[in-house]
């Protein structure tokens, strides 16, 4: 931890020797800004890795910096609390000058977005656009169970892919909004609307934020699904607001994702993050603005029953939070 104020002047000395050096101070202004991999920081300082590496270690060490492990990539950012130390908040200033000088604060939205590059490039590819099969009978079931859910005039599915997801929304919901940004992944998706007959299922090319979707949707969704979306997304908190953003007061958001897991494979399905903790996705959420939260793990052969499915061994997860209604807000 950083030294306070009035503990013994040596302690205090080795803080100032630690931020004489102008890489540390440029790196931890972009860790304020930004969690960032140790390779995107190097990027941004045009510094080789080993090097970034070596001067986050010791600004870790002094408590200054907090990493976070995702398989082989080491994740940094700012400690929690530390601002508060008028040295390190003189760095702060100090470094964020140099990062403004050098060009590099301003890029941390273009190494963020890179993030992104590879999971565009995978979903723009065009695969099998046959339909997958689904039980018969599953919408009158579906359609069955409908009776017994209160709320159930709008969900949209954020992220629908080939809209596996709205054999399951469609018979439910009075009307679905499927939206994806990739228009291989919606080619599949109408494909299979066409072939299930669903009439009430609107159809959107733009991702969460896109005006096109707010405009079909506005703050009215009754509930908003993201099913193994938050692990590609570049700013998953960004991404959760995004979905909060759609739900009127009282709706639901409802999150399928992977359990953390340690199989860097994944990377080459486009996987930004191998995963998220329960109280991850709890913090996140919360954040987010969701209350009443519930994460529950699934089990294994819910997830996926194909075993050649690339996923099939990786254990899933639920986090279903609602958005305050305005008597709850007032309570708060």
């Amino acid at each position: 931890m950083v030294a306070p104020a009035d503990s013994k002047s040596s302690a205090r000395w080795e803080l100032y020797r630690l931020l004489s050096e102008p890489v540390r101070l440029r790196l931890l202004a972009l860790a304020h800004d930004e969690e960032l991999a140790v390779g995107e920081l190097a990027e941004l300082l045009d510094e080789a890795q080993p090097n970034v590496s070596r001067h986050a270690a010791a600004l870790r060490q002094a408590g200054l910096l907090a990493e976070r492990r995702q398989g082989t990539r080491v994740l940094v950012r700012l400690g929690e609390g530390v601002e508060s130390d008028p040295v390190v908040a003189d760095a702060l200033v100090a470094g964020r000058a140099l990062t403004t000088e050098d060009g590099s604060q301003a890029r941390i939205a273009e190494v963020v977005a890179a993030r992104d590059a590879a999971s565009r490039a995978f979903f723009s590819r065009a695969r099998d656009a046959s339909v997958p099969d689904a039980a018969p009978e599953l919408p009158a079931y579906l359609s069955a169970l409908a009776l017994l859910i209160p709320d159930r005039k709008l969900a949209v599915d954020v992220g629908t892919g080939d809209g596996g997801l709205l054999d399951v929304l469609a018979p439910v919901f009075e009307r679905v909004v499927a939206c994806d940004r990739e228009e291989a992944q919606l080619a599949r998706c109408r494909a299979r609307v066409a072939a299930r007959g669903f009439a009430n299922v609107e159809i959107v090319q733009g991702a969460v934020d896109d005006p096109a979707v707010h405009k079909a949707v506005g703050r009215s969704a009754d509930v908003v699904f993201a099913a193994r979306l938050l692990h590609h997304a570049p700013k998953p908190a960004a991404l959760l607001r995004s979905l909060v953003a759609l739900a009127r007061p009282g709706g639901a958001v409802v999150v399928l994702d992977y359990a953390r897991h340690d199989d860097e494979a994944m990377r080459k399905e486009a996987d930004l993050w191998l995963g998220f903790e329960a109280p991850e996705l709890k913090k996140l959420a919360r954040a987010a603005g969701l209350v009443e939260l519930v994460v529950r793990p699934l089990p294994s052969p819910w997830a996926s029953a194909r075993s050649s499915s690339p996923d099939a061994h990786l254990p899933w997860q639920v986090v279903v939070g609602r958005l305050p209604t305005p008597q709850q807000g007032a309570r708060s």
